[in-house]
């Protein structure tokens, strides 16, 4: 675990969150820096998850950040108070965020193969027992789109975590550990990179 600087002394908190209304760039980043180890702390609460410690902190930094940048005074409590609870609802919504993510992908995880070899996958069977000959079609066509606008819609990193994320084209499915490693970045960001790129192609899509 890294070493972090102490917490600031209310006063001098104080002093950093009136440098902060007149929009000190210096006092945002003090502030950040002295509450650190209370970033740390309240990720503790989610190290037994797979997610490494340091990418842990990484997210809850930017709950950290979203704090001071909507703290007010009024709000009846001290900066770190407000901060711990910004913090958690980061690391919340991410673990929530992959949960929906990974159930979405397991429906399309191949769980065997037809009498003509086709790939079947969990998708097709809790859908219907039997397949609508229109739908099929529709639904052929549909990921024959989306395919289409996998190369056009996506910039060159986004392009390459979702082509081997999926095995798309080819290519051998990988975990985004593996990713992160080949690419040489975090897990975390290959996994917020991977979310981007997903809505890009959401929404050209729907368009």
């Amino acid at each position: 675990m890294k070493t972090f600087l102490s917490p600031l002394t209310p006063e001098q908190e104080n002093e950093c969150l009136k440098k902060l209304k007149k929009g000190s760039l210096e006092a945002r980043n003090e502030l950040t820096l002295h509450n650190m180890r209370l970033v740390a702390h309240v990720a503790k609460k989610y190290q037994n998850s797979e997610e490494d410690m340091e990418d842990l902190i990484s997210i809850g930094t930017i709950g950290l950040m979203k704090a001071i940048a909507t703290y007010k005074e009024d709000y009846g409590s001290r900066l770190a108070t407000y901060a711990a609870r910004c913090i958690d609802n980061e690391l919340l919504m991410y673990f929530r965020a992959k949960k929906k993510v990974s159930r979405e992908v397991s429906l399309y995880e191949p769980i065997g193969m037809d009498k003509e070899g086709n790939q079947i996958h969990l998708l097709d069977i809790v859908e219907s027992e039997e397949p609508d000959v229109v739908e099929m079609m529709e639904r052929t066509r549909q990921i024959e789109k989306l395919l289409g606008l996998v190369p056009k819609v996506l910039q060159e990193r986004e392009l390459y975590i979702v082509v081997h994320r999926y095995g798309l084209f080819g290519n051998k499915a990988m975990t985004q550990r593996e990713i992160a490693s080949a690419v040489g970045i975090s897990r975390s960001y290959v996994s917020r990179i991977e979310k981007k790129a997903l809505d890009k192609l959401k929404k050209s899509f729907c368009e």
